[in-house]
C-alpha cells in the first residue's frame, strides 16, 4: 500500500503517520536508458531505480508519463520543427506537447501551430505518407520491441492486478448484471480486453455511447471491433431526437463549465439502453477511468457504488485501470498486439468528441489537418454564434478559445425560459402564482407525481382545480389551478397545505414549473431516476406514477442544481424572484 500524502509505502490500509487512506498502487516514474534508447518504468522506491534491467547501464529520470510517437505523428513533428525524416531513425516519445527524441526534450508550443501553413502541411503529409510507413515503420517497431522487453515485468504486474480486481468486483453480480462501457478510446480498449479475459466471457454487454461527434477514426475502429468480436453483445446508445448544432443554436455551444452535451448525447442515451436491458436491477459497469487524467477523476474511487458519485443511478462502476499511466496503457495495447483507434497514430493523446471544449490547442490543430471540413464547419458556427450574442470581435473570441469559458445564457432568447417568475397570491396564504410560457395541461400536472397522488376529482371543478395528496397520509398538500391575469398570458396558482415547511415545498414546486417552461429534453432526469420512472419520448417529459417511489431525487438540489440542468446552462445573472 502507498500513502500519497506522506509519499511512503506502508502495509496498512490507513497510513499510521497521517491517518489518510492508502492506495494499492505504488507510484511509478519513467526513466530513460540511453543505451537501449527506451523508456524504463520503475517504482519510486525501487532499490535499483537507476539501473536498466536489460543492459545494466545507468538510467536517468525522464518524465512522469509518456506515450509513443507513431511514424505519422513523428512526420508531422518534423514538418513543424525540423525537416522530413530527420527523427526517423530515433526513438521518439511524448508527454503532452513535450517531445523526447532519443531522450532529449523538445517543446512544441502553440506558436509552432500558428506559424504552420495548414495547406502545405496537409499536402506534404499526403505526399510522404507511403514512404514514411514503408521505410520507417520497421524502425519504430524495433524501438517498441525493446520497450516491451525492458518493461515486461511491469506489464505482467498490471495485467494480473487488473484481472484480479475485475474478478473480485464481479463476485457480487451475476453475469447478466455486468456491462462494459466502450468508447473506442485507448482506455476503454484496455478495459474491454482485460474484462473479457478476466471473466472469460466474450459475450458480455458492450455499450458504445455515440454522441454523433466522435472522431471518424473512432467509428472506423468500432466497426473493426464489432467484426473482430462477433460474440460481443454490442449496443449503441444514441440520442436520435436531437441534432447537436440545433441545440447549440438554441442554448449555446458547450463550454468547459457547461458541458450539456455529455448528458444529452451520452449519459442520457446510455441510461435508456441500461433501462431497456436491465430493468430494475443494479448493474456493474467496467469503465476505462484513470486517476491521472484530471483533477476531478483523481477524487474518484476505483469502485463507485454510491448514488452521489455516479452519473447513472442504477449502476455501480469499477475502474480496472484506475492507477495506470498513459505509458501503461500503451504497454498493454502494444504488448498484447491489440487493435486500437487510428487517431492515436496521428498525435491525438485522447479521443472523444472531436470538438470538445476541453480539447487543447494541439488537438484543434490536428483536427484542422486531418478533419479540415469538420473543423471549418465548427469554427464557422462558433463565429456566427459569437456574433449573435453580441461579441464585438467574434473571430478573436473564437480563435483565442474564449468561447470555451462561456457561462450562462447571456444573449440568448432561451435564457428567459429558465427564470421562475411568480407573485404571491394576495387572497390566499401559502399560494403563489407562477407565470408559464405555454398553457397549463396534463404534462404540467404529471410533473407533480413525485409529490404524491394526483386527484382531479377532489378539486373544485368550476375553477379546474387539481389536488395532490400526500402518498402516505392521503392528506391534501397541494392545490393546482390555472390562473388568468393581466401580467401574463398563461399562469398557474399553486397553494401548499397541511405541511410543516411551506417554503421548502414551494421551492420544489418552482423546480417543476421551471422544467415545464424550459425543458430541452436533455435526458438528465432519466439518469437521475434510479427507478426508471422518468422517460422523454416524442418531446414529452413523462413520470410513470406506477414506477415513481416519491424519493424526490428529481426535484432535489443535491442531484439537480435548481431542479433542472437547463438552469445551470441558461442562467444569466443572479435574478431575484418577484
Amino acid at each position: 500500500m502507498w500513502c500519497e500524502n506522506c509519499n511512503r509505502e506502508t502495509p496498512l490500509d490507513t497510513c499510521e503517520i497521517c491517518g489518510k487512506s492508502t492506495i494499492s498502487e505504488i507510484p511509478q516514474k519513467i526513466f530513460w536508458c540511453s543505451h537501449c534508447k527506451s523508456p524504463v518504468i520503475k517504482a519510486v522506491n525501487s532499490p535499483d531505480s537507476d539501473i536498466c534491467p536489460c543492459c545494466g547501464n545507468k538510467i536517468e529520470y525522464l518524465s512522469k508519463d509518456l506515450r509513443p510517437v507513431f511514424p505519422e505523428e513523428r512526420l508531422l513533428l518534423e514538418l513543424l520543427i525540423a525537416k522530413p525524416f530527420e527523427f526517423a531513425s530515433k526513438s521518439v516519445w511524448a508527454n503532452n506537447t513535450r517531445y523526447y527524441i532519443d531522450g532529449k526534450a523538445k517543446l512544441v508550443t502553440t506558436k509552432h501551430f500558428s506559424k504552420a501553413n495548414i495547406d502545405n502541411v496537409i499536402r506534404t503529409l499526403e505526399d510522404l505518407k507511403e514512404e514514411n510507413i514503408r521505410n520507417y515503420e520497421p524502425i519504430f517497431e524495433k524501438f517498441i520491441s525493446k520497450f516491451l522487453s525492458i518493461n515486461k515485468e511491469r506489464l505482467n504486474y498490471i495485467e494480473n492486478e487488473a484481472i484480479s480486481f475485475i474478478q473480485d468486483a464481479a463476485k457480487k453480480y451475476s453475469e447478466d448484471q455486468l456491462m462494459i462501457s466502450f468508447s473506442g478510446g485507448k482506455d476503454s480498449t484496455c478495459t474491454e480486453d482485460l474484462t473479457v479475459r478476466a471473466l472469460s466471457n466474450p459475450s458480455i454487454v458492450h455499450v458504445f455511447g455515440n454522441t454523433t461527434l466522435e472522431f471518424p477514426y473512432t467509428y472506423q475502429y468500432v466497426e473493426r471491433f464489432k467484426k473482430a468480436n462477433p460474440r460481443a453483445i454490442f449496443k449503441t446508445a444514441q440520442n436520435k431526437e436531437k441534432v447537436f448544432l440545433d441545440v447549440c443554436e438554441d442554448i449555446g455551444p458547450p463550454s468547459r463549465v457547461m458541458r450539456w452535451c455529455c448528458t444529452m448525447f451520452k449519459t442520457g442515451p446510455i441510461t435508456r439502453v441500461i433501462n431497456n436491458l436491465y430493468g430494475k436491477g443494479k448493474i456493474l459497469t467496467f469503465y476505462g477511468v484513470r486517476k491521472c487524467e484530471s483533477a476531478s477523476r483523481s477524487k474518484y474511487n476505483r469502485i463507485e457504488e454510491h448514488s452521489e458519485s455516479v452519473k447513472i443511478q442504477k449502476q455501480a462502476v469499477a475502474s480496472p485501470i484506475f492507477f495506470w499511466l498513459d505509458i501503461d496503457i500503451w504497454l498493454y495495447i502494444l504488448g498484447n498486439k491489440i487493435d486500437f483507434n487510428e487517431a492515436y497514430r496521428l498525435g491525438y493523446d485522447r479521443v472523444g468528441c472531436w470538438c470538445c471544449p476541453n480539447n487543447g490547442e494541439r488537438s484543434h490543430f490536428l483536427s484542422s489537418i486531418y478533419m479540415p471540413e469538420l473543423h471549418k464547419k465548427w469554427r464557422d458556427f462558433l463565429v456566427s454564434f459569437a456574433k449573435k450574442i453580441g461579441k464585438p470581435d467574434a473571430e478573436i473570441y473564437v480563435d483565442s478559445g474564449k468561447w470555451k469559458a462561456r457561462q450562462g445564457g447571456s444573449g440568448l432568447a432561451s435564457a428567459e425560459d429558465v427564470k421562475i417568475k411568480y407573485t404571491n397570491c394576495t387572497s390566499e396564504e401559502n399560494a403563489k402564482i407562477y407565470q408559464l410560457n405555454k398553457p397549463m395541461d396534463d404534462s404540467l400536472l404529471n410533473l407533480f407525481v413525485p409529490f404524491g397522488k394526483i386527484s382531479k376529482d377532489l378539486g373544485r371543478k368550476l375553477i379546474k382545480e387539481v389536488i395532490i395528496l400526500d402518498i402516505k397520509t392521503n392528506i391534501p398538500i397541494l392545490s393546482i389551478q390555472p390562473f388568468y391575469n393581466a401580467e401574463s398570458e398563461y399562469a398557474v396558482k399553486v397553494k401548499t397545505m397541511n405541511v410543516k415547511d411551506h417554503d421548502d415545498l414551494q421551492r420544489m414546486v418552482s423546480y417543476q414549473i421551471r422544467k415545464f417552461n424550459v425543458c430541452r429534453r436533455c435526458l438528465k432526469c432519466e439518469s437521475v431516476c434510479k427507478y426508471g420512472a422518468i422517460t422523454i419520448k416524442s418531446d414529452v417529459y413523462h413520470i410513470n406514477a406506477a414506477k415513481c417511489k416519491h424519493c424526490k431525487a428529481c426535484v432535489s438540489q443535491k442531484y439537480l442544481s435548481g431542479g433542472c440542468l437547463m438552469d445551470k446552462y441558461l442562467r444569466t445573472i443572479k435574478f431575484e424572484q418577484r
